[in-house]
């Protein structure tokens, strides 16, 4: 029989027992932009980070980078599915984390940008960015959704000083190459480190001689068909689990935004 709650006595709480509104917490001291990569669209967005990510605590958790609905405009890796469902992303908005679309295509005119408004339209929002490659394509974001966050994609393979500044001119962000994690020298040298990106950890591109595959995604991208090219033999490479740089060294330069990428299925990844 459950007891008759009208019954209970409630006794006053002893003053030092009262917790009070807990304090904000300070900024996180690093923040990392994460990869969806091969998420189930059905699959809840907070399990997905819990199973994938849940050694990173969630407040430094900027933004999650994978695909909506399908769009010509994709580079990087070939769209085989939507990984971002419309929900996703409203309860990733909600708690103050961001969408990146990667749509870092080599390729773009301005009659297929404006075939693709559609989907700039839907997510256009503070907090949500857009990875690009073509610089024409960033201009015309830039001009008509001042919204976006613009990202400089690692496939621009800025390396150099020059390069660099003339990509800060016109980025919010720029996503460094993942060989450079490995020149402190030149790290150092940077002087405007709040708008660069450095990878948390590597795959295949640390290595790769000549990173030929991007470009051949990106036409991939465009025709629907399967044009991928690699420069290494894929039955003759190894694999092997990502590499992980230690953060500690960049953190120390003033370098505080990290890119950090899921290993395919098994954990493995070619280099």
């Amino acid at each position: 029989m459950s007891p008759d709650y009208k019954d209970i006595e409630i006794k006053p709480v002893s003053e030092d027992r009262i917790f009070t509104k807990a304090e904000p917490l300070p900024p996180a001291q690093v923040t990392y932009t994460v990869s969806a990569r091969n998420k189930a669209p059905n699959m809840p967005v907070f399990a997905f980070l819990r199973k994938n990510y849940g050694n990173v605590p969630l407040r430094e958790i900027d933004s999650l980078f994978g695909f909506v609905e399908k769009s010509t405009l994709y580079g990087g890796r070939g769209f085989l599915r939507r990984e971002l469902s419309d929900r996703d992303v409203h309860q990733l908005n909600n708690a103050g984390i961001g969408i990146r679309l990667p749509m870092s295509n080599h390729y773009a005119d301005l009659a297929e940008y404006k075939l693709n408004k559609w989907l700039l339209d839907k997510y256009h929002r503070p907090g949500n960015s857009i990875i690009c490659t073509n610089d024409d394509l960033a201009r015309w974001i830039r001009a008509d959704y001042p919204d976006y966050r613009l990202d400089a994609s690692v496939i621009k393979n800025i390396k150099t000083m020059r390069k660099i500044d003339e990509a800060t001119e016109l980025y919010d962000s720029v996503v460094l190459p993942m060989p450079v994690n490995e020149d402190l020298e030149f790290l150092e040298r940077i002087e405007n480190k709040d708008k660069i990106t450095l990878f948390a950890n590597a795959g295949c591109a640390l290595t790769c001689p000549s990173r030929i595959c991007y470009v051949s995604i990106s036409k991939s991208n465009k025709s629907g068909k399967n044009e991928f090219q690699c420069s290494q033999n894929l039955k003759e490479r190894e694999l092997h689990g990502m590499v992980d740089f230690p953060l500690e060294p960049y953190v120390k330069l003033g370098f505080h935004r990290f890119k950090l990428l899921r290993a395919r299925p098994g954990s493995l990844t070619g280099f």
